[in-house]
């Protein structure tokens, strides 16, 4: 009797697992069947369950970084980056190329971290799982699963993309959305071309802080000036201008700067405008070449003076 009942559970679990479908966080092209608990997020593209202090993120690519991407997944560059690789693992997921790479965490924050690659027709998803603390939270083979259940649909309209934003865009200020990234971030240029390169079009980005952080005020400058310097497409950076101020009830940080575009030392000038709000921010990021300087810091200005959060 007991092994009837217990093949009859291996059964139906077998049959709920069977049934389980895909779920695509909003305005996303990449699914996957969730671990037990976790539900899509509201601050991030993916799924969490705070309770076992664990996520799952997406991150949708273009199709020809795959390669790059994979290639840069070394156990030596992972290390840098915190997570010690102890699994690796070339697989195919509905005939598509992937890699699934895990291992533990070895920051300040403790844990296990899964990352799988993996190549679509048009696309290149990419989803990292997280769960911290020792092994209360979901196991190995779990987690696994879960990653193996991607599944990737057809394109997404970009108003839908920035619908699921968690803020709103009052006036773009004359700039046009070219695309949404990570599902807390999007990119605006002014002309025609979606692929910019020296800075031949202004570009601005807008970006949603994906957890809360506790930043007393004295030491907005300083996180300010190191969210600037960290962007890896600017080198040279000086600053002319560094201050907080309040505003629509809100406490503001705001930067401008010269630099120059990286890969191709062209001169350029930066606005980055960063709006605290309940725990979170918003960042705005504008950049342009320093001849087009007045016309495009006051369009910068405006876009994120319109921001309306949905913390």
């Amino acid at each position: 009797m007991k092994i009837a009942v217990a093949a009859l559970g291996l059964l139906l679990s077998l049959q709920a697992a069977l049934a389980a479908e895909p779920v695509y966080p909003p305005a996303s092209r990449v699914g996957l069947v969730p671990l037990e608990d976790m539900v899509p997020s509201r601050r991030f593209t993916g799924f969490e369950n705070p309770q076992k202090a664990a996520a799952i993120t997406i991150t949708e690519l273009p199709s020809q970084a795959y390669e790059q991407l994979v290639a840069g997944m070394t156990k030596e560059s992972l290390r840098r980056q915190g997570l010690d690789v102890t699994s690796r693992e070339t697989l195919k997921i509905d005939g598509r190329s992937g890699l699934l790479i895990s291992g533990a965490m070895t920051g300040p924050v403790k844990g296990r971290k899964w990352v799988l690659a993996l190549k679509g027709a048009d696309l290149t998803a990419l989803l990292v799982a997280q769960v911290e603390g020792g092994n209360d939270g979901y196991s190995e083979a779990e987690v696994r699963a879960a990653l193996k259940s991607v599944a990737l649909r057809g394109p997404v309209s970009l108003e839908e993309q920035i619908g699921a934003l968690p803020f709103r865009i009052r006036d773009p200020a004359g700039f046009r959305p070219v695309r949404v990234i990570a599902g807390n971030s999007v990119l605006f240029t002014d002309g025609p071309k979606d692929t910019i390169k020296a800075v031949e079009q202004p570009i601005l980005i807008l970006a949603a802080s994906q957890a809360p952080m506790a930043l007393p005020a004295d030491r907005r400058d300083q996180f300010a000036q190191a969210a600037l310097n960290s962007n890896e497409i600017l080198k040279e950076v000086a600053i002319e201008r560094s201050e907080s101020f309040r505003l629509q009830g809100q406490d503001w940080h705001e930067i401008v700067a010269k630099a120059k575009e990286a890969a191709s030392g062209e001169p350029v000038v930066v606005m980055q405008t960063i709006r605290f709000d309940n725990g979170r921010y918003v960042r705005m990021v504008g950049m342009a070449r320093v001849a087009d300087r007045q016309a495009f810091l006051p369009r910068f200005r405006k876009v994120i003076d319109g921001v309306e959060t949905a913390f």
